[in-house]
Parts: C-alpha cells; structure tokens; sequence
C-alpha cells in the first residue's frame, strides 16, 4: 500500500512535537549530568539551576550552560548546533589511558561528548608523564583510568565519564565495546590493534587507530563508510611496524592523540571528511605530514571482513592475539650460534664482588650510545655492539695492559648491556677473535638495578 501524504498543518503538528521532545531530553540529560557531578564533590541539591530550567528555550536544543561552554564551537558554520547537539549524544571509548590516550580522552570531555569511556589496566608511573599529560603527579602509582577520569571531569562534569579499570582482552572486549558508539584505539600494542578491530567489524563499530613510533607517527579510520579494516591493511604482524611507546618524544604521541580527537568528532557529528581509506603519516623532525590517499579499499578476501568472512563472535572470544602477534616475528640476529660455557657468564653478585675487590679489569658497555649517556656503572667503556668488530684490535692492546697486573686466570674482560643478550653477543663476538678471557653479565643493568644497586637510574 502506497504512503498516503500528510498534510501540510499536520506536518508542522508533528515537527513541532519532536521539537518538544527534543527539548525535554536534552533537558533530562543536562539535569542527569548536573546531579551526577554534584555526587562526585559530595553535594547533590535538590532543584536544578534555573540556567538548566531553561533548556527548552532556544539554543537549538541546548542549555544554556551549553551555550556558554560550547559557544565557539558553534559559532562554526560547518559545525554550529547540530554538530554540537550530535556530538553531546555520542558515546566513545578510549582504549588506552598513556600518552595517545591522554589527548583524546581530554579533548573529547572539553568539546563536550555525551559520554566517554576510559578502559586500561596499568597504573601511573612517573617514568611516563613526559607524554602522559592527563595524569598528574599526585596520582604515580594508582591507576591510570581513574587519574585520566578525575582530569576529564575536572574540565567538564557536565559529561559522563565511566571508569574501566581492566586490560581489554578478546572475553571482556566484547561487552565492553559494544556500550559505545565509536572506539578509539590509544594503545600502540600490535596485540590490541589486531583485536580492537576484529571486535569493531563484528559489532559495526567505527574504529580510530592511531600510532607512534619514536619520533614518528601515523593515524587512520578503520570500517567507517566502507573503508577497510586493521586486517585488510595489514594482514599478518609481518606488514607492521610496531610502534614503541616507551622510546618517543612526549609532544609526538600528544599529536598523534589530537588528531585522533579530531577525527573522532568528525565521525560522531557527520562533519568533514574523516580518514577513511586514508592514513596519515606525521614527521616530528621535520614537521611535516604525508597522506597516504588509497591505503587499501576492503578486502574482499579479508579473513574478518572480507564476503566470506569465517570470524564469530565465540571464535573471537577465543583467539590468541598475544601468540599471534608474536608468531610471525623474526627473531632477533645474534652474533653466535652456539651457547656460552658456564664461566663465560657471571651473575651481578659476581661482579660486585670483583668490583669491590679493585682487581684491574675492563668493564666494556655494549649498549647504543644514547643509551650509555643516560645512564652506566662508573669506569665502564661504551663501544656499542655494531662496532665492536672493528674495534677489535684497540681493545686488544687496552685488554694486555690490563691482563699485565691481574691476578692469575682472573678473566679481566666483562660486557655489560640493559637486559643480558648484547653482551652475550659481545662475548661470542671476542670469543670467535682469539679472545678467550671474557665473561657476559647476566641479566645485564635491569639485574644490576634489581639485585645491586637500587638507586641506578632506571630508564627502560
């Protein structure tokens, strides 16, 4: 049966009762949010400012509080009250409270997003603030969902903001995600990018990925208006560059974050032309960006989203992305090809001992120089691994001098790195030369920080 057509004064009834309706939710919602920031400083009142009374007049469905807050905002033409009113109805979870997580979630509860959801499991450490800009110092040490909670509602308690202190895994992930309308992945694991968008694909989730990777840094828009997902772009671990959020500089994952803020607005308000099929790169040291304009249309092969995708939500639930991630991952080079013998090692105890005992010997720091410059044992010699090969014979003369004044089959060579397999290498390395007097320092400064010297400047 065809539609009949509705009159014209029964039209205007109509627009004007969902006008009214309109009014009166975003009404409830200001009013919800009002008394659940007055829970948190521990004093709800009983009646509603008159500010928030007035909701229904005006102001394209919103408050005036909202007016006030948002007024630059709106006053974009290509924005203005609907992209403020859809973004104030969106929900998002940020997955990852560390230095890409910091500028999203904190940008995302300024601009005035509905709600907003903070998953991670990991507390603050003061190691990390340098990038970490949403936790303060007060919070080292508690966990980083509720330090990156108490920053978001100290900018706006007019939005809600729920707490997920927990590690997104493939059994919880999915009764999580499924309470927002847009995920931003901040988590720059390779584990987590494969599982966040395999969750998103199955739950029709727009996904915003963003990574960084020392001073470098790339973002797209994951399964949004047709583009592709993480696996149709990458489809094994071999394709990707795992990104080290430990080894950045702060500023770089705090673009990286913005920019995620940003097209996470755009996706919520249906404003501008989001990345998708797109990836952008970003260049810290020269401060430049590069779009990437056809990094992949969907895969119709693609194992998760691709026409004959076998991915369900129980077989989701049981997959190893940990094992996956590492499968494909070639193993790191080594200089031997055979084990050390027993008294080619010593433990950070020994060398203490021979430390403490002022027997000449040469302790040799294998590590990157960058590294040597942040911190070493005293008296210790830098000569990175990659050119300890040609620096063989200068060490040959340095090791006589020493072997001069030691003291019987006293061994007077010990290499030294961060966590033990570089000077293992090292000693491989002298060892295949016609050095046979050398030992490696098992488990390398992270042991020699554990178990001797607890006030050696940890950096790792």
């Amino acid at each position: 049966m065809a539609m009949g057509v509705i009159g014209g004064g029964r039209t205007e009834a109509i627009m004007r009762e969902i006008a009214s309706l309109r009014a009166q939710r975003d009404e409830l919602d200001s009013r919800i949010r009002f008394l659940e920031s007055q829970l948190r400083v521990g004093a709800a009142p009983t009646t509603l400012p008159p500010s928030l009374h007035a909701a229904a007049r005006g102001g394209g469905g919103l408050s005036p509080d909202m007016v006030r807050r948002y007024s630059h905002q709106l006053l974009l033409p290509d924005f203005g009250v609907q992209g403020q009113r859809r973004l104030s109805r969106s929900s998002v979870l940020v997955v990852g409270a560390g230095g890409l997580g910091s500028a999203v979630a904190l940008y995302l509860a300024a601009c005035g997003v509905g709600s907003l959801g903070i998953v991670d499991g990991d507390d603050v450490e003061l190691g990390n603030l340098h990038r970490q800009v949403v936790h303060a110092e007060a919070y080292v040490g508690q966990p980083k969902v509720k330090s990156a909670a108490a920053a978001c509602r100290a900018i706006n308690s007019s939005i809600n903001v729920l707490e997920h202190h927990l590690k997104l895994k493939p059994k919880n992930a999915l009764d999580v995600v499924r309470q927002y309308d847009i995920v931003v992945d901040a988590t720059n694991s390779l584990a987590s990018r494969y599982m966040l968008s395999d969750c998103c694909v199955l739950l029709n989730k727009p996904l915003i990925s963003g990574s960084t990777t020392g001073l470098e840094g790339q973002l797209t828009v994951y399964k949004h208006n047709g583009s592709p997902c993480y696996r149709c772009h990458f489809p094994n671990p071999t394709a990707c560059q795992s990104g080290s959020a430990n080894c950045t500089l702060g500023v770089v994952p705090g673009v990286i974050g913005c920019l995620q803020a940003l097209e996470t607005i755009k996706v919520a308000t249906r404003v501008g032309e989001p990345l998708c099929g797109r990836m952008l790169h970003f260049d810290a040291l020269s401060s430049s960006f590069k779009t990437v304009n056809k990094i992949h249309q969907r895969s119709s092969t693609c194992t998760v989203c691709g026409d004959n995708s076998n991915l369900t939500q129980d077989a989701f639930v049981m997959f190893d992305y940990d094992s996956f991630a590492q499968s494909t991952k070639s193993s790191k080079p080594t200089a031997i090809q055979n084990p050390l013998p027993k008294n080619a090692r010593i433990t950070c105890r020994e060398y203490k001992r021979v430390l403490d005992s002022g027997r000449a010997h040469l302790l040799l720091d294998v590590r990157p120089v960058h590294h040597f410059q942040i911190a070493s044992i005293a008296n210790s010699v830098n000569i990175p691994l990659h050119e300890l090969q040609e620096r063989l014979p200068r060490l040959r003369d340095a090791l006589s001098e020493v072997a001069d004044v030691s003291h019987g089959n006293h061994r007077p060579l010990y290499f030294v790195c961060q966590s033990g397999d570089d000077s293992v290498a090292a000693v491989g390395i002298l060892r295949e030369n016609g050095f046979p007097y050398a030992s490696a320092i098992a488990g390398g400064l992270e042991c020699w920080a554990r178990e001797v010297d607890p006030g050696f400047p940890v950096y790792w």
